[in-house]
C-alpha cells in the first residue's frame, strides 16, 4: 500500500478546503507512523515540497529509523512555507528518494506540449540541481494523467510514476497507485483500509 502525506502540524498559509482536509496535525502524524514503522507493505510518500517536510516529517521519520519518499513542487522552491533548494538537499543527504511533483502543481492532463515539458522535464532538472543526485519517479499532481503524460514520462527515463487512484499496489509495477492521508487518518484507518482493498 502506498500512503501519501501533504502538510503536517500548523499551516503556514490559508488552505483550500480540499489541502485543509490533507493536513493532518503533528500527533495523527506520530500515531500514523509509530503503527507503519517496520512494515514492509507499506510506503509512504509525500507531495508538494511544505517545509513541514524538513521541520517535522524528517526528524520524525529519523527517530523511527524511517523512510519516505518526497515528491517536490520545483516552481515552489524557495517560497514561504515551502522547501528550499538546501531542503532538498537534506532529504537526500538523509537518505530519502527525491522525485517530481512537477513546475506549478497543476494537472498534466490536456497540458500542450511546452507546459508539459516544463512540468515533466524542466522541473526534473530544477529539482536534479537541489537534491543534487538523478530524480526517476514522479507523482501526478492531482492524479491527472492520461496515456499522453505516460507516453512522455516513459520517454524522459522515469523509472516509476505514482497516481492518486488508491487502492493495493504491485510493488515493482511501474504505475503506482496511492492513496492519500486525510486529516481524519489514523493507524486505525491504516488497518480497516488494508482490509477493505485486499
Amino acid at each position: 500500500m502506498n500512503l501519501t502525506l501533504h502538510g503536517v502540524g500548523r499551516a503556514p498559509r490559508a488552505l483550500g478546503p480540499s489541502e485543509a482536509d490533507l493536513w493532518i496535525s503533528t500527533p495523527r502524524l506520530l500515531a500514523l507512523l509509530d503503527v507503519i514503522a517496520g512494515r514492509d507493505d507499506v510506503r509512504l510518500l509525500v507531495d508538494d515540497g511544505n517545509a513541514s517536510d524538513v521541520e517535522i516529517l524528517l526528524p520524525a521519520l529519523r527517530e523511527r529509523g524511517m523512510r519516505a519518499s518526497f515528491f517536490v513542487v520545483a516552481g515552489k522552491l524557495g517560497e514561504p512555507g515551502f522547501l528550499a533548494a538546501a531542503d532538498v538537499a537534506a532529504l537526500a543527504e538523509a537518505g530519502m528518494p527525491i522525485g517530481v511533483h512537477g513546475m506549478r502543481h497543476r494537472p498534466w492532463r490536456g497540458l500542450g506540449d511546452r507546459d508539459l515539458t516544463d512540468e515533466l522535464l524542466h522541473a526534473k532538472r530544477l529539482i536534479e540541481e537541489a537534491a543534487g543526485r538523478p530524480v526517476a519517479e514522479a507523482a501526478c499532481p492531482f492524479g491527472a494523467y492520461d496515456r499522453r503524460v505516460l507516453r512522455r514520462l516513459r520517454e524522459l527515463g522515469y523509472e516509476r510514476v505514482y497516481t492518486s487512484d488508491g487502492g493495493m499496489a504491485r510493488r515493482e509495477a511501474w504505475l503506482q497507485p496511492r492513496t492519500s492521508v486525510r486529516a481524519t487518518f489514523d493507524g486505525g484507518s491504516v488497518a480497516a483500509l488494508r482490509r477493505r482493498e485486499s
